[in-house]
């Protein structure tokens, strides 16, 4: 009896212990039972978006989806878009419908020289011109809804500039899984140089304002079947494997749209 008296006793004191240890290690936030769950986050210096942007440069970005009424799509293409004046400080890079995507939609990609300033002063001049102010409600009547993004364009990229067609473009977005934009860039710095000598890329781009971590890719190609030659000789190229070998598990999902440009885009 005093033998199994003891043993209890000795039982009930090392739990005793137990509970003492553990709520010691859970009182310090550097015990090792605490690490064991706790992340530690080194803290970043920049903004990915200082970091991936261009330096040289303080242009900023607007991309617009417009989807329009079926039978109104025509007639929305040969809208007057006044804003496209020397007195506003802003012009449009590329417009586009698309053919195989989301059909009867619109994309407009607009670029500000100056940055933020320029989109405030451009949206003061547009809120009390009237020609405008028609011209939105016009427009209104042939829309079933819109979306915009404000974008900045990744360092690595080229500037799209105006370019001779016939060109059919290709706009690839990605929606990447948060936190992952700066090892997103770090990979496409690199591959970059593996879709250029074609002159098929003329953008890339990533979302500052509406929906975030969001990539979008533009590239031009003469035809469907350039296309598919270009794609694939990238894939002969050392290097091209692994930059989508780690760059695809940051992606939550992608859409690739292909349009046809606007006869009064720059980017024919």
């Amino acid at each position: 009896i005093i033998t199994k008296l003891l043993q209890t006793f000795l039982c009930d004191f090392d739990l005793f212990r137990c509970v003492c240890s553990y709520r010691t290690i859970e009182s310090n936030d550097k015990g090792w039972f605490r690490s064991l769950f706790v992340h530690k986050v080194d803290a970043r210096k920049d903004a990915h978006s200082n970091l991936l942007s261009k330096k040289e440069t303080s242009n900023l970005y607007k991309i617009q989806f417009h989807n329009v009424k079926p039978e109104c799509l025509d007639e929305y293409n040969n809208l007057e878009r006044l804003h496209q004046d020397q007195d506003f400080p802003c012009e449009v890079v590329g417009s586009w419908n698309i053919w195989y995507g989301e059909q009867d939609q619109a994309v407009h990609l607009w670029r500000y020289r100056g940055g933020y300033p320029a989109l405030t002063d451009c949206l003061q001049k547009l809120r009390v011109n009237k020609e405008y102010l028609e011209f939105r409600k016009e427009r209104a009547k042939m829309l079933i809804s819109r979306q915009n993004q404000l974008l900045l364009e990744f360092s690595f990229w080229n500037e799209p500039l105006p370019r001779k067609g016939p060109n059919l473009y290709e706009l690839r977005t990605y929606n990447l899984k948060p936190g992952t934009m700066l090892e997103w860039g770090n990979r496409w710095a690199r591959a970059i140089k593996h879709r250029q000598e074609n002159n098929e890329a003329v953008g890339g781009f990533f979302s500052q304002i509406g929906d975030l971590y969001v990539v979008h890719h533009l590239w031009a190609y003469e035809s469907l079947q350039s296309r598919e030659e270009t794609r694939n000789s990238a894939w002969q190229k050392e290097g091209w494997d692994v930059n989508v070998y780690y760059t695809v598990p940051l992606v939550r999902s992608m859409e690739s749209r292909l349009m046809i440009p606007t006869k009064s885009s720059p980017l024919q």
